[in-house]
């Protein structure tokens, strides 16, 4: 039996922890992110990965850093064989990485060396990627560049949004974690060190990036559209406010006119907004118009004017 550390924070970590409380082994702490304000009341609540760990009786360490002596000998007290970590949110030093008598282990929402860094699984969709994936990779001081003991692949289809592979990687993690944790404590899981080819980089989402430039193509935006829900959720300028897309799907143009200038609506109906871009016609099928709910365009047309020649911007 290990004595298991574990460092997560949202909802994508929750299965891995759930592996490990459905194993053998004995989780002693659960490291996760202070509590944040949410709602309306700006009320402190708890992460997903505090919740679960308080369901079950365990220890919770919410440090604001762990760049300091204190943190390390507290790690230190818990006599951890492993660290697992998955998306907790903070760096971690290699004073800490060396506290675990095994090291530590990351489970990675992306096929190493593709897409390092923040936001793997939004950046696989938007750049039009056949398949993603979870990695188990000993964890080193940079980012993401640690050998790979591990990983699982799955495909993408041309309707999947950050929010469905979200919730599809982070259960492969959790499956995956159960699957290998023993072996790879065992020695019988040889690390491989990452190829220096294919490295990316998967940045971190930002709200500004939201907003849709009609001049790129429809295969671009609709990518980027399935990529940004359920956040940042993209969106365009409209009545002097911001209407936001949740789904849409290229489709062929109703006009072919090169006088027609991106964000153009040229086609408003029961099945969709049909807008021009750069290159294409992009399918609006699912919008959210300020203060109100997401619907499909066809309801969103019954209450709202949007007529062929109007501009998006």
């Amino acid at each position: 039996m290990l004595r298991v550390a574990f460092a997560g924070t949202p909802d994508f970590a929750v299965p891995a922890l759930q592996a490990l409380l459905d194993g053998p082994h004995d989780v002693v702490a659960v490291y996760t992110q202070p509590d944040r304000p949410a709602g309306r009341g700006r009320r402190l609540r708890p992460s997903p990965v505090k919740a679960l760990a308080l369901a079950h009786d365990l220890s919770v360490e919410q440090p604001q850093r762990l760049r300091t002596d204190e943190a390390v000998e507290r790690l230190r007290t818990y006599a951890p064989d492993v660290l697992i970590v998955a998306a907790y949110g903070l760096i971690l030093p290699t004073t800490i990485l060396d506290v675990p008598r095994l090291g530590a282990l990351n489970v990675h929402a992306s096929l190493l060396p593709r897409w390092r860094g923040a936001a793997p699984i939004q950046r696989a969709i938007e750049a039009g990627d056949t398949e993603s994936g979870v990695c188990l990779m000993e964890m080193a001081p940079g980012l993401d560049t640690g050998p790979v003991v591990a990983h699982a692949a799955t495909p993408l289809s041309d309707t999947e949004t950050g929010g469905s592979l979200h919730d599809r990687l982070a259960d492969l993690g959790g499956a995956l974690l159960a699957a290998k944790l023993d072996d790879w404590a065992a020695g019988r899981l040889p690390a491989v060190p990452q190829p220096e080819a294919g490295v990316t980089y998967a940045a971190k989402l930002t709200s500004d990036e939201a907003w849709i430039d009609w001049r790129a193509s429809a295969e671009q935006l609709a990518r980027r559209i399935r990529a940004f829900n359920p956040w940042p959720i993209a969106r365009c300028g409209w009545a002097g406010d911001a209407l936001r897309i949740r789904f849409a799907r290229p489709t062929p143009a109703m006009t072919t006119a090169e006088s027609v200038t991106p964000g153009t609506v040229v086609a408003a109906g029961d099945e969709g907004l049909d807008v021009m871009t750069g290159e294409g016609c992009l399918r609006l099928t699912e919008v959210q118009a300020p203060g109100g709910r997401a619907q499909p365009v066809a309801d969103f047309l019954r209450g709202h004017a949007i007529h062929v020649g109007d501009t998006l911007t």
